[in-house]
């Protein structure tokens, strides 16, 4: 539950911070008081997106923050998978920059506003006055009735199933369409894989081949540099390693009579063993490279070839000649096995059908067999509120199967037992809707155990007697889980235990809890407007008397 709001700089508040009890919470305020701007920052904590400037003053951050009760929610999974520090009581905060920019955190940590919007539909269910109109979603009304079926397990499966069975259409329709086009390119593809086969293609080719012909074009050349390297070493009488030998004969003489002498044979030494390798590896050259006209043409011819081929087919080297050969042959392959992947396709579609057709009337079961109890509940809690000749049916048809099924879920409605019920979005008024409203929303907290649920003056249209009892069902549901109720009507704020009045202040909006004493004033003001008299005093204390909490 939400133990205390704090926001800055929104709106017309400049700060403020309020103390929540954990039941049942009334927010009163004269009309343009605020009220509204208080719901639009916690709707921004709770991870909205900020469609307006939310800035009071433009060279400071706007901040929300809320500290929440989680104990007991079985929510360290989800701050788990966040990789979230999970501690019972838990801060979000929600910061806008005067650019915009939005930053939310949980504990401290960043997270993306998807994790703090689905964190925050977990803790806090808004219900503001607009919301009403939500009848007339079929999502809500099938979420409604799966919610008190107790649908969960088996819409999680289903919709596993339904998953798989789009990518199993998209799967089927993208080998159709890609044996369609093979079947159009095939005597192209089957013409480019016989040339890049025939071409005997081998990675590293190319640049052997280049290699090659370069020394086989200049052999003549290369032969006669060689030859001369090899006389200048081995010349009998004109010979470096000739007369290098005998240096080294003459310095191993004199090593008795002068020491460095032999320090200067061994370098020599050194110095002959590297030319004479030299020598070798220039003669054992001279004789394999030979001027080879045919070798030359072949190599030539090649080159060609893989150049030529490179140009056709617009590739800039050897490497993508060879991947398009590979991708050729794998299209050829495809089209001649296309037929085969298309029935195991087939097949794979229809067992999708199959599964997810089966978890469907599975679903449509089990919310046939909640629609009545569903039924009874609405028009059970309708009855103290006016209401008690309303005609409630829940009515599922067929359709082609979506994300939640293959049922179509209409809510037929009628306040009028001898009026025939149609679909409630056409044919009940605006008081209707609220009573409607509040029923299945007493309904669904309890089921879908939300910790904190927010009225935003739920009980537009009703008053008098019909007001007591929507206050009364209030205060019921905050016996059970947080409830913070922005009213207008003064049988509903004399229910709650805590009390909080938005009023401006010098252009600001701000909200203080009233005492008891205030409280009294309060409900009066309520009932008589500005100018409180001492019968609306005395009726304020019956009604504080006589609350049910």
């Amino acid at each position: 539950m939400l133990r205390r709001l704090s926001v800055e700089n929104y709106a017309l508040i400049d700060a403020l911070e309020l103390e929540l009890d954990g039941h049942l919470n009334i927010i009163t305020g004269e009309t343009g008081a605020g009220k509204s701007i208080l719901l639009g920052a916690l709707s921004l904590l709770l991870g909205a997106k900020n469609e307006g400037s939310a800035i009071k003053d433009g060279a400071r951050n706007c901040r929300m923050e809320g500290l929440f009760d989680l104990a007991g929610l079985g929510l360290e999974p989800f701050f788990e998978e966040h990789e979230l520090d999970y501690a019972n009581e838990t801060t979000l905060t929600r910061l806008i920059t005067p650019a915009g920019k939005s930053r939310s955190f949980v504990n401290d940590l960043p997270v993306p506003l998807g994790v703090l919007r689905e964190l925050g539909a977990r803790l806090v269910d808004i219900h503001s006055q607009h919301q009403n109109l939500i009848l007339t979603s079929e999502t809500f009304r099938t979420s409604a009735l799966d919610t008190v079926a107790g649908n969960e397990a088996l819409l999680a499966e289903y919709g596993t199933h339904y998953e798989a069975l789009l990518a199993a259409r998209r799967r089927l329709q993208e080998l159709r369409e890609a044996a369609a086009a093979g079947r159009r390119d095939e005597e192209w593809l089957r013409f480019q894989s016989e040339e890049l086969g025939a071409a005997k293609l081998r990675a590293g080719e190319q640049a052997e081949v280049e290699a090659e012909l370069a020394v086989l074009e200049h052999a003549d050349r290369i032969g006669e540099a060689l030859t001369a390297l090899r006389n200048a070493l081995d010349e009998e009488q004109t010979g470096i390693l000739p007369r290098l030998k005998e240096s080294e004969t003459a310095l191993l003489h004199l090593r008795e009579s002068y020491p460095a002498a032999g320090e200067y044979a061994a370098r020599l030494r050194s110095v002959l063993e590297e030319l004479k390798d030299l020598g070798r590896s220039a003669a054992a050259d001279a004789e394999r490279i030979d001027a080879d006209p045919e070798r030359l043409q072949r190599l030539t011819a090649r080159l060609d070839l893989l150049i030529g081929l490179q140009q056709k087919h617009r590739v800039q080297s050897e490497a993508e000649l060879i991947a398009l050969r590979d991708d050729v042959a794998a299209r050829l392959a495809a089209i001649v096995h296309g037929d085969e992947a298309i029935a195991a396709a087939e097949k794979g579609l229809a067992e999708a059908e199959a599964a997810t057709a089966e978890l469907a009337q599975r679903l449509h079961a089990a919310r046939t067999a909640a629609a009545p109890a569903f039924e009874r509940e609405i028009v059970a809690t309708l009855a103290p509120l006016g209401m008690p000749e309303t005609v409630f049916r829940v009515e599922l048809t067929a359709c082609e199967a979506g994300r939640t099924g293959a049922d179509s879920v209409r809510f037929l409605f009628s306040a009028n037992r001898a009026v025939a019920p149609q679909p409630i979005e056409r044919i009940a008024s605006g008081g209707e809707l609220s009573r409607v409203m509040l029923a299945l929303k007493a309904l669904l907290a309890t089921r879908m155990q939300l910790p904190t649920i927010l009225f935003d003056e739920i009980d537009t249209g009703v008053s008098g007697r019909i007001a007591d009892a929507m206050g009364a069902i209030i205060a019921r549901l905050s016996q059970r889980m947080q409830v913070v109720d922005i009213t207008h009507l003064p049988q509903v704020a004399s229910k709650g235990r805590t009390h909080f009045v938005v009023y401006k202040q010098d252009s600001q909006t701000r909200i203080r809890r009233l005492s008891p004493e205030e409280r009294t004033q309060e409900i009066a003001k309520m009932l008589s407007g500005a100018e409180v008299s001492e019968a609306a005093l005395e009726q304020a204390r019956i009604l504080l008397e006589n609350k049910h909490l």
